[in-house]
């Protein structure tokens, strides 16, 4: 019986210690890293974060300026994606208001903005005049027409005047108060074509749609197809002033700061000047 029992406990031993070794040859190799060899690793492993995206509502003269400065920021700042939605500035303020997705507004007068302060849209202390422009007439690059000043518009061989809707584009109101300062505006109004925007306004010139065209200094500096005739006297429009503000409805506040902070930087502001505008005096 003593020796039935030590084989027993011979035969346990044994199959213990196969049971012990079978378990230790399916342990993964050591120095497997792939998530494959590494379920726990792979489900540790955190996603890529998703891009934050900021529509930014700007007033069309803004356009190429605001390209530039799009690629600067997103090479900075890699998890951030700039939308643009250009418009008149009028038609963006009513957009906001409707409830359209908006970060950031940047208007061609400060009238639209303030509109959205009063309607509690924007908080007036996030909200500021970041520059200012001037207002000139265009004529086609190859027109023979001698244009120099306002009462020229009313030469027999001025047809076509485009201007901005005054309602909405604020190029096309500032117009419309110079040449009623100048008791023009009920004589040269039947000849007026009206755009729903500045570039628009700028394209009629262009393709000699129109024979002269009431738009801002930046949008003459950006075609080869037209020439300034005259820079409007600045004494008879409001000033042109270009407010930026955070939109209170923004879902990335923290985001539209930066970016807010950022187009008032000097490195903004000089791609800004570059296109020809100009910051607010005292800035």
């Amino acid at each position: 019986m003593f020796t039935y029992r030590k084989k027993c406990l011979a035969m346990s031993l044994l199959v213990g210690l196969a049971v012990l070794f079978s378990g230790c040859g399916t342990q993964p190799q050591a120095g497997a890293g792939s998530s494959d060899s590494n379920p726990s690793l792979a489900a540790s492993s955190p996603a890529p974060a998703a891009k934050v995206e900021l529509t930014i509502s700007a007033a069309a003269s803004l356009t190429d300026a605001l390209k530039e400065l799009q690629a600067s920021y997103e090479a900075m700042h890699s998890n951030v994606k700039l939308n643009f939605n250009f418009g008149a500035s009028g038609s963006l303020q009513q957009q906001i208001e409707q409830g359209a997705p908006a970060d950031l507004f940047l208007s061609a007068a400060t009238k639209n903005m303030q509109a959205l302060v009063d309607k509690q849209l924007i908080d007036k202390d996030k909200q500021k005049n970041l520059l200012t422009n001037e207002l000139v007439v265009v004529v086609p690059a190859d027109a023979n027409a001698s244009i120099g000043k306002e009462e020229d518009l009313t030469l027999s061989t001025v047809k076509s005047i485009a201007i901005g809707i005054p309602e909405s584009v604020p190029a096309g109101n500032y117009a419309k108060e110079a040449l009623t300062h100048a008791k023009l505006w009920e004589t040269l109004q039947p000849k007026t074509v009206q755009g729903k925007d500045v570039r628009q306004v700028l394209q009629y010139v262009e393709t000699g749609n129109s024979d002269a065209g009431f738009v801002y200094k930046t949008d003459a500096l950006t075609s080869k197809k037209v020439r300034v005739a005259f820079s409007v006297n600045p004494s008879w429009y409001t000033p042109v002033e270009y407010p930026i503000g955070i939109v209170k409805a923004t879902k990335h506040g923290k985001e539209a700061a930066e970016v807010y902070d950022y187009l008032q930087s000097k490195e903004a502001l000089d791609v800004f000047v570059k296109y020809g505008f100009s910051a607010p005096k005292g800035s």
